[in-house]
């Protein structure tokens, strides 16, 4: 287990205004979204990522109901990873044209078809030790993780096969 000492912080919050077009960011940042689009189980997110070496655009899914954002890096020559998808355990809230994420540390790896990894437990512990996060909030946090591991686990890792059980299709620009 990785130490997080001195690192532990509270949730990360991230903003996402489908009226003004932006997505402000965990540290303040407003990044301007090329496409929002709002369904019935939750919102996509498709914007460039400027300053970033490791990628240069990201599509993103926030799944209210699930507790889970889904993430395609679109990672720049150099800096590819071996993942086809990056699950963030978040809660979202909403309030009209504005949804509010924040993030409750736990991270998937998915490499579709063939497996995943969870990540960031130890940030997620250090933080309900250190009174950032309550014991409640983290053990909703684990009970996502387990409910999606096994749900993916069931359908082959395949996000689309898993999603399909709940009348979830996700449309992608490059999937």
């Amino acid at each position: 287990m990785a130490e997080h000492a001195g690192a532990i912080h509270p949730p990360k919050i991230e903003i996402f205004d489908v009226a003004a077009g932006t997505n402000i960011d965990p540290k303040g940042v407003v990044r301007k979204v090329e496409e929002y689009r709002v369904e019935p189980f939750g919102l996509y997110v498709a914007r460039p990522a400027p300053g970033r070496a490791q990628f240069h655009y990201l599509e993103s899914w926030l799944l209210p109901a699930l507790g889970l954002r889904i993430t395609d890096f679109w990672f720049s020559p150099g800096h590819e990873r071996d993942q086809d998808f990056y699950f963030d355990v978040v809660t979202v809230d909403r309030d009209g044209e504005t949804w509010r994420s924040a993030d409750w540390y736990l991270d998937i790896v998915l490499r579709e078809g063939r497996g995943l990894e969870v990540l960031d437990t130890d940030e997620l512990l250090a933080a309900s030790a250190a009174g950032v996060v309550s014991p409640a909030d983290a053990r909703g946090a684990l009970e996502v993780t387990y409910t999606t591991v096994a749900g993916l686990a069931a359908h082959g890792y395949k996000v689309r096969d898993w999603l399909s059980t709940m009348n979830i299709e996700l449309r992608w620009r490059r999937h």
